[in-house]
């Protein structure tokens, strides 16, 4: 079933998720009508590779115009010739931002229906999709509305009074202008009375306007502390948990509407302020209310734009949109490799395009670090300034897209080597605990640039959240494990020496991150149980992992006990493996994955013969085995578990090939295929069938070989349960010849497997 209808089929309250993706940026009725297309491209890599990304853009336009030309539909037809022009516009200079946001959509369909299936949410998740938020957010978008038409209405006012103004003065000046003869009569006794008269409305409508101006302000003041400014910072977190898996609910692009229109109100009540400047050189008096509070409410105007525009502990409106990331490794943002190309790109929340302003941005690696914090220092040799432009497909905010920012980034120091010897840490050895890694040091790129509009000028900078920067691309997975601990566990920007004392996760936290990273890499993420499997194996058996916290060093640099590698290392090699060898049978859910021995005996032990389950190796980085159920005479089962298949052999043979072709060897006698049912009671090849290599059915000029995975078994084990087999013989001539009878030609694995309880 296509990941589109199952969308159709959940419940409102969550097809009302759906309804949150899709914007002008990306229109659902293009979802709709191009369903099937649209989820068989590769849009995650084309958001890093513009020529592939141009390329579906153009497929993507040719598909659209053909449904268009095939529409009955008068109306239908219509609106997507119009949808047709607006993608074009919007994404001809920028067809990664296009591959991006589908990326992006898909990504969140397949979050939801993950969520749907298994009912529950994580901690995390669930504080980001709370119905609270999203009040908070109408409301911001009803009081900036409301202060808009504020706005609006005291320009009606300003306007209002210098009319009225205009017609005092008129008759002022006309007043002075009369022979001072007529000044006594009568006639001009009524008309001094009736510019008193003008004079006191004026009064009261400039203390009008500025007592509505002020309480605009005020307002404005207000709402940028108590909503704008945490909105801001709640989007910089969501971006954290973002670039580690989890979800990104909140729109850049709604941030940007209301630091524009609150930037667009403050300007414009600057300029009404300018024009009661302008009036008092024509008419004052005293008491005038305009001079008195004219210099203050400029300054607090000019003090609130400065905040606007650039706040303090990093909160301004200038972002990094997209945090760095390597175009290799798009879903493991936030590390660098030497001599690597990386791109990032940052934007100003305020738009102001009726003002030509050239800001040119400035990148620094590490900028203004403390002396000693890092071992290692780097610089860019590549353009590190560029200027920032208007880009239409984002609603024309300014934005700058450093594409190809590192392809240079070196090492400073001459001793690197030599520095990084003293300061390596060994896995499980006592006594460097304090020192850091490679992959424990946290570096920043800086981004500057100077803000002047009307008179203000701003110093802008912010800073991506923190980078590790690699040499070798085996350090990459403890670089993401880097990555991954600190965006869960702190909300600061700049806390480089956080590894110097990194504080413990709780198991709920953990867990959601490392079903995220499943569901990220793979379309589908961790159950309940699976979880539970993992808790067990960090933490040990426990009636309740909830409340268990978990050290960085036994999450990442402890080895597990008697094994020679860590948890991360273990759990991370299966997720590799997955994503390269086995995606199509991990999404359709026929791998358990993740289950202990005595949970595996439980589920085997009372199931028909030939019954197997698929699971990880626990022994071996990156290993997946197969167990299955016999019966001896007197109906004891027995539980046989062949030898992991790591990425080396699934390289060779696919995954589903070899449980098809799978046989055993028992003493000479012709090997037969053990497998018979996937758990609980389906059908092998229903189950694979449709994952078997279907070139083996093909007819070719030659005799067709198969590649055919073999084991052999001892009949007479001496323990209750198979174990691994003594090496076994060659095989004789009479055996060949046996099988050649019996089967059709076939190559034998040079590595054969042996089964033994894993």
């Amino acid at each position: 079933m296509s990941q589109w209808k199952q969308i159709q089929q959940l419940e409102i309250k969550y097809l009302e998720q759906v309804d949150y993706l899709y914007d002008d940026n990306f229109p659902m009725d293009i979802r709709q009508v191009l369903a099937n297309w649209i989820e068989s491209q590769d849009w995650d890599t084309a958001a890093n590779y513009e020529s592939m990304a141009t390329v579906l853009l153009s497929n993507l336009l040719s598909q659209l115009e053909r449904h268009c030309s095939q529409e009955l539909n008068f109306l239908q037809r219509h609106n997507l010739k119009i949808i047709n022009q607006q993608l074009q516009r919007k994404y001809k200079d920028n067809p990664q931002l296009m591959a991006g946001v589908i990326s992006t959509c898909l990504r969140e369909e397949r979050r939801i229906i993950s969520t749907a299936c298994m009912q529950e949410q994580g901690p995390l998740e669930k504080s980001m999709q709370n119905s609270e938020a999203m009040e908070r957010q109408k409301n911001m978008d009803n009081r900036v509305a409301v202060i808009r038409s504020s706005v609006q209405m005291m320009d009606q006012a300003v306007k209002y009074l210098e009319d009225m103004q205009d017609d005092f003065d008129f008759r002022f000046k006309t007043l002075q202008s009369r022979d001072p003869v007529e000044r006594n009569t009568k006639v001009m006794e009524q008309e001094v009375i009736r510019l008193q008269e003008m004079l006191n409305r004026l009064d009261f409508k400039r203390k009008e306007i500025l007592s509505k101006m002020r309480d605009v302000i005020k307002e404005i003041e207000l709402l940028m502390g108590s909503q704008l400014n945490p909105e801001l910072m709640d989007w910089r977190r969501r971006q954290q948990i973002a670039c580690i898996g989890g979800p990104l609910l909140t729109s850049l692009d709604q941030l940007q509407s209301w630091f524009t229109l609150m930037a667009q109100s403050l300007f414009q009540i600057k300029r009404q302020l300018d024009k009661l400047g302008e009036l008092i050189l024509k008419v004052t008096y005293e008491s005038d209310p305009i001079p008195l509070q004219k210099p203050q409410m400029e300054e607090q105007v000019k003090f609130l734009i400065y905040h606007l525009i650039k706040s303090v502990f990093f909160s301004s409106s200038l972002v990094v949109e997209k945090q760095p990331c390597m175009p290799t490794h798009p879903q493991k943002p936030l590390i660098i490799k030497t001599g690597v190309q990386f791109s990032t790109k940052v934007r100003l929340l305020v738009k102001l395009p009726e003002v030509d302003y050239q800001l040119k941005m400035k990148t620094t690696f590490d900028k203004d670090l403390p002396p000693g914090r890092v071992n290692r220092q780097f610089f860019i040799l590549t353009n590190n300034t560029k200027v920032m432009d208007f880009e239409e497909s984002s609603n024309g905010c300014l934005t700058v897209d450093f594409r190809h920012l590192n392809g240079e980034i070196k090492y400073k120091e001459i001793n690197f080597v030599q520095q990084l010897k003293e300061k390596k840490v060994i896995n499980g050895t006592k006594g460097n605990e304090g020192l850091l890694s490679v992959t424990e040091e946290l570096h920043t790129l800086s981004f500057e640039a100077n803000f002047s509009i009307q008179g203000i000028s701003v110093d802008l900078e912010t800073c991506s959240l923190p980078l590790v920067v690699i040499s070798n691309v085996s350090q990459l997975p403890g670089g993401w494990a880097s990555v991954m601990w600190y965006n869960l566990l702190t909300n600061e920007p700049r806390n480089m020496g956080f590894f110097g004392s990194p504080p413990r996760a709780s198991w709920n936290q953990l867990s959601e991150v490392l079903g995220w990273q499943f569901f990220t890499f793979t379309g589908r993420g961790l159950n309940k149980e699976q979880l539970n499997m993992l808790g067990e194996k960090l933490l040990g058996q426990q009636v309740s992992h909830s409340d268990c916290q978990v050290s960085w060093s036994k999450f990442c640099k402890e080895n597990i006990l008697g094994k020679p590698f860590s948890f991360w290392m273990w759990l991370d090699s299966i997720l590799e493996l997955i994503k390269k060898h086995l995606l199509p049978i991990w999404n359709d859910n026929y791998i358990m994955g993740f289950v202990s021995k005595e949970t595996e005996r439980a589920l085997l032990k009372d199931k028909e013969p030939g019954t197997f389950l698929l699971r990880f190796s626990e022994s071996h980085l990156g290993g997946i085995t197969f167990t299955w159920v016999e019966h001896n005479d007197n109906g004891e089962a027995k539980l046989i578990s062949v030898e992991p298949y790591t990425k080396n052999r699934l390289s060779a043979l696919p995954f589903a090939d070899i449980i098809r072709n799978y046989k055993v060897m028992v003493d000479g006698v012709v090997p037969e295929n053990p497998l018979k049912f996937l758990y609980p009671d389906i059908p092998k090849d229903e189950a694979f069938g449709r994952h078997y290599n279907s070139q083996q059915n093909k007819v070719f000029p030659y005799i067709p070989s198969m590649l055919v995975p073999m084991s052999t078994l001892d009949p007479n084990p001496s323990s209750t349960l198979p174990l691994c087999s003594s090496p076994e013989p060659p095989m004789t001539p009479g055996m060949f010849d046996m099988l050649n009878q019996q089967l059709r030609p076939f190559e034998i694995e040079t590595a054969m497997n042996s089964p033994y309880p894993e």
